[in-house]
């Protein structure tokens, strides 16, 4: 009887307790149902299976998550479901509900207050990457229980709410990042007292100063303030931050020392200081922060040595690039157990290396070039058989390089050129199969190449010259199959070349030059299709010269200059278009084959007693055959030459002038199958593709299918001189430049009255065309945009950083960017192009033209009449407006006096925020989206960061003081490495 009371009255209980539940659940599928029949669009049909005649309903359905014990409803998750429609105020009316996550949509519009209320008694909000507007909503009741507010990737403006400190007191995580927020950054942000992570990177608040008041958010572990446009110190009380663990303030206008107070941040991981002003010597107080694992303070004005303290930390990434750092690199550093990169370069650092450095480190790249360090190399640098890039040029080392780098099988990227390194190289060292760049110029090496070097078969480039290297080249050289350029001269190599040698039919260059060697030059030289340049000076080589070299089909480049070759110069040779001939100094005979018997070619004929010429002094003249009809024979000879000479001089009359043929010079850059007459008889108006500042430009298509984009440059005598400048730029800078993102230059000719460049032809014709032209701006969606930029800006850094020398552009705009059929950028035009000049003034001589283009030339230029590489930074920032706004730099829709950058400017900041400041730094966060991006290219929602990205990187190019403006090298890093990356690895 017991048992039956009990069982009924369970019974009853859970009748109680089913009513309720089913009565809430019929409640909530109403709300549900009306915000979304009314207030959401659901292009993608997501919501389709919201049927309250659904079992489980509306627990099934899609972004709904029920308790699993009272069926009510608790969470609404729409992430990246591509819904639209105003905040869905209305869906905080189920009461039950703790989790409202928006993430990812196309909501748009103002929050009211009054709807912003509703959600009160939430858990948890995440509204970030939508289109909202306006004002951050005021919380005029308190959210007591809200410990997650997420609303970051929007536009909101404005200052934040002061509401927003005194009604969230449990809120945790706090990101208002991404938004066009641009009051102060308010004080009673710091009264959040329970926060762990507050984001409040990209936004164009006004100048601000980091509180002191910080030092209160004792719980904090990530304060990410990127582009806040944060002034003043660092505050001491930053030591109260007891949790941190990422602390990043990179690319503001922070300025004075670091403060020593970093080193008691005992749980920091990452600390960001780059892009800022700071300046003196970084603390040493680093000695407890057994955490810490990246440090960046690039692009400051720090000095000084780098401290012991730092040096001992377990790194995983160590940058101090681009200061103004002096001093030592001290021993301590050598104990970093976790620290795989190492970057230093470009600084002024002396003394010597720490030998310990390495030996419980986890180097994969260790970068210390352009410094003034000396003494010999640590031996434990590649302990751990991990190291793959190897950059130590421009500095003073000295000693050989030490046994165990013959044992580091890891490198691929060797570069030592520029020290006092002497000695034999480990034998190991040579054959690294992972090679693929090896240069060691102006040392001291000694020893002989071994056979070893067999094993690196990726080497592309082998730069040697400038050393001691002896004895003969080994036959083993011969398997390198991919070498693209080999210079070993300068060297004391003897014995003869391996006959294997023309085997190497990637070749494009080959130095030999200063060296002893012996024997002859081979003749089986018909596998060389590609090479262009061939150096074998100042040896001791006999013989004949081939007549085999005569067919090799792109070669420019001659010198055989100062050995001991006999016989006649071939008469094949002169079919070579050759920039560059040079026999001197042998002992050739016999007459100048015709194609060389003009002044050009007389400095690299002389030194040859026996060489004779008829008409090219000081050359003796060859001797005449006797015989009893010379006379006869002379008579007949002038009389034929007035014949002829006269008929020739009728045609030319009766021809067009565009008939007529030129006496060409050649000079061709690349394998190609094209004749000069080929090109004459195409460059017509139907061909005509363009026309700019320096000349024409022709589409030709040629008798063997191929198609190449052809420069008729103009040639006036009255501006014979600058238009001979800009030919010789184009020439000299395309001629020795291979980069993928620069076009190849095939092929040039000089006739009587004309210039012609040939280059490969790129199907899209120039960004600019694309981007302006029509409909071509709808070719370009946001992925394609944004490899352009990377792929031009790669192309300007080799330019600036890894071309020898080093050049400027001094053109860089979108018109000279050009795209190949799939859309790669490639930098074109090297008219203006100019090598830099480290140690030396650019020539103050007025030039007859302007450096640049209209609306991409540097401010900086309109007083100094100087281009830099800066300038090219400016210039490559405009081309980077270009690609988001869509739009010239002139465009007038800009207004009265104003260009795309200053139009720019003004969407992304107040108009009183960078008063008297001179500079700019980047302010993603003020991206307008609305006013600013390109609609053609139908951005998503999940191109905003990396658009927003890449218009702060464009800012920060286009800083009007060129000082503040960032390497290229620096732009390809920024453009690559977005800066939420971090931000979401830590989330």
């Amino acid at each position: 009887m017991e048992s039956i009371k009990v069982q009924f009255l369970l019974l009853i209980k859970l009748f109680l307790f089913i009513i309720p539940a089913s009565s809430s659940s019929s409640r909530d599928i109403t709300i549900l149902l009306r915000v979304k029949s009314r207030h959401l669009g659901d292009p993608n049909g997501l919501l389709s299976n919201w049927n309250e005649s659904a079992p489980n309903a509306p627990c099934n359905w899609t972004g709904i998550t029920c308790d699993r014990k009272t069926s009510h409803v608790i969470s609404i998750d729409f992430v990246s479901f591509g819904i639209s429609g105003r905040f869905p105020a209305d869906f905080c009316r189920i009461s039950t509900l703790r989790k409202l996550n928006l993430a990812d949509n196309n909501f748009g519009d103002y929050i009211s207050s009054d709807s912003w209320s509703l959600c009160s008694h939430l858990h948890f909000m995440n509204i970030s990457l939508n289109f909202f507007v306006g004002q951050l909503p005021e919380f005029i009741t308190k959210f007591d229980n809200l410990t997650f507010l997420d609303v970051n990737s929007n536009n909101f403006s404005g200052d934040i709410p002061s509401s927003l400190g005194s009604c969230l007191p449990n809120l945790q995580d706090l990101n208002i990042a991404n938004n066009l927020l641009n009051g102060s950054l308010p004080e009673f942000l710091f009264n959040l007292t329970a926060l762990t992570r507050l984001v409040i990177a990209q936004n164009p608040f006004k100048p601000s100063q980091l509180s002191s008041s910080i030092g209160q958010l004792s719980k904090l572990r990530v304060f990410y303030a990127r582009s806040a446009n944060l002034i003043g110190n660092i505050p001491d009380s930053i030591r109260q931050l007891k949790s941190i663990q990422n602390f990043d303030v990179a690319i503001n206008n922070l300025s004075g020392k670091i403060p020593d107070s970093i080193g008691e941040l005992k749980s920091i991981q990452q600390i960001e200081l780059f892009g800022n002003h700071f300046s003196g010597e970084l603390p040493d107080k680093f000695s407890g922060l057994g955490s810490l694992f990246r440090f960046d303070a690039s692009e400051n004005n720090l000095t000084g040595k780098i401290p012991d303290s730092l040096a001992c930390l377990p790194l995983v990434s160590l940058n101090l690039n681009d200061n103004k750092l002096e001093g030592e690199i001290l021993e301590s550093l050598a104990l970093n157990p976790n620290l795989s990169q190492f970057k230093l370069f470009n600084n002024r650092f002396s003394g010597t290396l720490p030998q310990n450095f390495g030996l419980n480190s986890d180097l994969d790249e260790f970068d210390v070039s352009g410094n003034k360090l000396e003494g010999p190399l640590p031996p434990n640098l590649c302990s751990k058989k991990k190291l793959s890039v190897l950059n130590l040029f421009d500095n003073k080392f000295n000693g050989s390089i030490p046994e165990s780098y013959g044992e580091c099988n890891s490198l691929t990227y060797v570069r030592l050129y520029n020290n006092q390194f002497s000695g034999e190289l480990p034998t190991g060292f040579w054959g690294f199969a992972g090679y693929t760049f090896l240069e060691l110029r102006n040392n001291n090496f000694q020893g002989s190449i071994p056979g070893s070097i067999s094993n690196a078969r990726g080497l592309t480039q082998l730069l040697i010259s400038g050393n001691k290297f002896s004895r003969v080249l080994p036959a083993e050289i011969c398997k390198l199959e991919e070498v693209v350029i080999m210079d070993i001269s300068k060297n004391q190599l003897s014995g003869e070349l391996p006959s294997c040698i023309p085997r190497l039919k990637t070749l494009q260059k080959l130095d030999l030059s200063e060296n002893k060697i012996t024997g002859h030059i081979p003749k089986s030289v018909s596998s060389w299709t590609d090479l262009t340049e061939l150096n074998l000076a100042n040896n001791q080589l006999t013989g004949e010269i081939p007549g085999e070299l005569g067919k090799l089909p792109v070669l420019t480049y001659l010198d055989l200059a100062g050995n001991l070759l006999s016989g006649e110069i071939p008469s094949e040779l002169s079919k070579l278009k050759l920039n560059k001939f040079n026999v001197s100094n042998n002992r050739l005979e016999g007459k100048v084959p015709l194609g060389f018997d003009n002044d050009f070619f007389l400095s690299g004929l002389k030194g040859n007693p026996d060489l004779c010429c008829p008409d090219l002094r000081p050359l003796p003249q060859c001797p005449r055959a006797k015989s009893v009809s010379l006379y006869l024979v002379c008579i007949l000879s002038a009389f034929a030459f007035i014949l002829v000479g006269s008929l020739v001089c009728v045609s030319l009359k009766l021809l067009p002038r565009s008939k007529r043929k030129s006496v060409w010079r050649i000079t061709a850059f690349q394998r190609v199958g094209f004749t000069e007459g080929d090109l004459l008889a195409a460059l017509t108006d139907n061909n005509l593709i363009g026309t700019g500042g320096s000349g024409r430009v022709y589409r030709v298509k040629l008798k063997n299918k191929q198609m190449v984009a052809v420069k008729k440059l103009f040639w006036e005598a009255k501006r014979e001189r600058e238009s001979e400048e800009v030919f010789r730029s184009e020439v000299e800078t395309l001629g020795r430049v291979r980069h993928g993102n620069i076009v190849k230059l095939l092929y040039s000719g000089i006739g009587d009255d004309f210039r012609i460049l040939v280059y490969e032809y790129m199907e899209n014709g120039s960004l600019g065309d694309v981007l302006h032209g029509g409909k071509g701006g709808e070719l370009l969606d946001w992925p394609r945009r944004f490899s352009i930029a990377v792929g031009a800006a790669q192309g300007l850094a080799y330019l600036h950083h890894d071309s020898v020398p080093a050049i400027v552009h001094r053109d860089v705009k979108s018109n000279n960017i050009l795209l190949d059929e799939y859309f790669k950028p490639k930098v074109a035009d090297f008219g203006l192009a100019k090598a830099m000049q480290l140690d030396t003034e650019e020539s103050d001589q007025a030039m007859s033209h302007v450096a640049g283009s209209y609306g991409y030339i540097a401010p900086e230029y309109a007083y100094t009449l100087k281009i830099t590489e800066k300038s090219d930074v400016y210039s490559f920032g405009v081309v980077l407006l270009e690609l988001i706004i869509g739009k010239r730099p002139n465009d007038s829709s800009f207004g009265e006096n104003n260009d795309i950058v200053k139009w720019a400017l003004e969407i992304a900041t107040s108009s009183k925020k960078y008063e008297g400041t001179g500079h700019v730094t980047g302010t993603s966060g003020s991206l307008d989206l609305n006013q600013i991006v390109d609609q053609r290219m139908n951005p998503s929602a999940s191109n905003y960061q990396e658009i927003k990205n890449v218009f702060d990187v464009a800012l920060l190019c286009t800083s009007a003081i060129p000082i503040n403006r960032p390497s290229m090298r620096r732009v390809v890093e920024l453009l690559k490495d977005s800066p939420f990356a971090s931000s979401k690895s830590i989330r």
